[in-house]
Parts: structure tokens; sequence; C-alpha cells
């Protein structure tokens, strides 16, 4: 008496099942218990060697037939039962881990219909080129006006010399004798389930369906070289400190006549010891006398244009904020400017003549806002 499970519950389908309804089912379990998916464990090794055999009793549809009949003990079959691997019944051949029946892949692809776990590139397909990134440092005043900058890239382009064929000039590529210029070779397995063919690609043309006799010198064969290029980047008004700027079809070639990468440009702005930038407003502090508060001034203060003048009105406290209306940056989206925003700042003196310390201890003897005592402000606190 064999003492093994019913390969029927093994498979997890009823005994009406279909041949279909089988295969799916083997399918299935044989993913999931495959050693190469399950490195190390006993206990998936030996569910995947009972599924195999399950389904190679199953899938016959004599042997079912004689299963569906005598079970495990089917005296027509070899050493009394049905032995699966290496018992001498279906299987024969042995297993060992992943070699004996082959790889994750080498199963999926002959199987279950090609292309393991992914499918296989087209080598000959146009790639598109990588993108590449560039890093441009500014000035405050360069963010505000725009500039024009070069810059020195190194690339990979076709090669200059062969076009990009990878021949030497005067030869061409030839159709490679291995796959006859399909860039496919079939390969032939002999698996428990039978012989099955797959489609690789070729290993001679590396898939192309072309090789080279005579590579060219100057790119080694490989149809590319880099090259250095320097390329002229205009820089528009209003861009801040991590703006990014794109300029289409400037990154690296593409692979087989596929269209060219980008180039990304990454603005850095330095920062200004005067101006600082908010959005699109610019901010500054600037210094006045204390009679320029008291009595009113008109003062030329900083601006990204140039010198412009400020009235400060009389009676102005220290830090106070004036607008100077489309003082700031370029809206790089969209029209107008922002406004520079101008803090004032009262000086206090500090070294000061006899002269000028009299006359500032007769002011504060005067009576101030509207009849304020000479005590001031004290006084009030203090009465």
């Amino acid at each position: 008496m064999v003492n093994k499970r019913d390969y029927y519950e093994v498979l997890g389908v009823s005994r009406n099942a279909t041949p279909e309804e089988i295969k799916k089912a083997f399918k299935k379990l044989a993913k999931q218990y495959h050693p190469d998916l399950n490195p190390d464990s006993k206990t998936a090794e030996e569910k995947f060697k009972e599924i195999n055999e399950a389904y190679e009793v199953l899938s016959d549809e004599n042997g079912r037939a004689r299963y569906d009949q005598f079970g495990h003990n089917d005296p027509g079959a070899a050493g009394g039962g049905y032995g699966g691997f290496g018992s001498g019944g279906f299987g024969g051949g042995g297993f060992s881990g992943s070699g004996g029946f082959g790889s994750v892949n080498d199963i999926f692809e002959s199987f279950f219909g090609g292309g393991g776990f992914g499918g296989q590139v087209d080598p000959t397909a146009p790639v598109r080129g990588s993108d590449l990134r560039a890093d441009v440092l500014i000035s405050f005043e360069e963010a505000a006006t725009g500039v024009d900058k070069e810059l020195n890239l190194s690339r990979m382009e076709n090669c200059p010399k062969c076009g990009g064929s990878g021949a030497a000039p005067g030869t061409n590529r030839k159709t490679c004798p291995t796959c006859g210029g399909t860039g496919k070779t079939r390969v032939t397995q002999n698996t428990p389930f039978g012989q099955f063919q797959t489609v690789r690609s070729c290993n001679n043309c590396n898939g192309r369906g072309t090789i080279v006799d005579s590579p060219c010198r100057e790119c080694g064969g490989t149809g590319r070289k880099r090259q250095e290029r320097t390329i002229k980047v205009k820089i528009p008004p209003g861009v801040d400190n991590g703006s990014r700027l794109r300029m289409a079809g400037e990154g690296e070639g593409g692979v087989n006549n596929g269209p060219p990468g980008d180039l990304y440009i990454y603005i850095g702005v330095k920062p200004h010891k005067y101006f600082r930038r908010e959005e699109d407003n610019v901010l500054c502090e600037f210094p006045i006398s204390f009679s320029q508060a008291a009595l009113g001034a008109e003062v030329e203060v900083p601006t990204l244009d140039g010198k412009v003048k400020l009235t400060i009105p009389e009676g102005t406290q220290t830090g106070t904020t004036f607008r100077m209306r489309g003082r700031g940056f370029p809206k790089l989206r969209g029209y107008g400017r922002g406004d520079q925003h101008v803090k004032v700042k009262i000086n206090t003196p500090t070294h000061l003549s006899e002269e000028q310390k009299e006359l500032l201890r007769q002011l504060g003897d005067l009576p101030l806002d509207d009849g304020d005592d000479k005590k001031g402000f004290f006084g009030k606190i203090f009465k």
C-alpha cells in the first residue's frame, strides 16, 4: 500500500476536473512552490515534487484513467506504484533542487508560454536617451534681469565616424549567420512534460540580427561615443533659487535611432548683501537720520533698477515700511513685476560734539506732541 496524498487533492481540483482546469491548477502551484522562488525551503521543494508528480499522472489521459481505477496501487506501474520523480514511475531522471527540473525562468519559458517573469526586450527597438542635469549659479541681479550662460556638457551621442552603425567606414553590418537576421534562436528543452521549444535572443548578435566584422575604431563598434558640447542657455528674468528649466533634446543621444533625452537646468541664486526676496517682492532696510525721520526728507534708495527717490514723511517712526510699486522681480509666469518694500531704520548718533549735544538738550526741553510736558514719555508713566 503506497502512502501518498490523493493527486486530485494535491492539485486542489475535483475528480471531474477538465484537462484545462488541471493545467491551470498546476501552473499556479508550480509558480508558488518552485525552489528558485523559495530558496533553502525543504517544504517548498517537497511540495513542488509532489505537485509535478500529480500533474505528470493526471495530465496523461491513460495515466489518469489507470489512477482513477487503481489509485496509487496500480499493479502495472514500475515499482508497484506511481513513483514520480526518481522512483521508476512516470517521471524518472531525478530531481535535486532547481537543477533537476530547470531554473524558474526555464520552466515558465518552456511550459507557460515564453517570456518568464517579464518577457524579453527587443534589442533593436528605438530607446530614448537619458535625461541630463546641470546646475547653474547666478547672482541676485541676474535672476532679476535674466542672463545668457554657456554650459559644458559631456554626453553620449551617435558616433560621428560610423553614424551610429558601429561598422568601420566603408563597411556595413552583416546578417547574423546564427539566427539568419531574425535576432532569435529556437532552443529545444526536454522536460518531464515532453519536449518544448522556446524562442530566445540570439547570443551571437545579442538579438540585433546583424553583426559587425570590422568594428569602427572611433567607438569600438558600439555606435556611440562620449562627446564634449557647449550649450548656450537663456535664463529668463524672474527665476528663483531652485527653479528648473528644460531644454528638450539636449540630453543623452538615443539608442537605435531613438530620440534624445532632455537637459534639465537647476538654478541656484547667490544671496545679496542688501536685498532679500519674498516671492516676486524685494525686501530691504534703509537707514535714515533722526532729523530726516522727524522733519521728513527725500532720500535715494537703491533698487534693482538703480537708485530711486523715496519720500520720507515727517514724524516717521523706526520700523516703518514703505512700498515702491513695480520695483521687484519680473513675474516668471505672467506680466508685471513685484514691489520693493523698504523698512526704514533710524540711526542713533554715537559721536556728538558739545554743540550738537546742547541742541539735543534744548530739543528735549521743548513740549512735544500736542501739549506733552518736558518730562515726555517717562513723565506720563511716573506722574
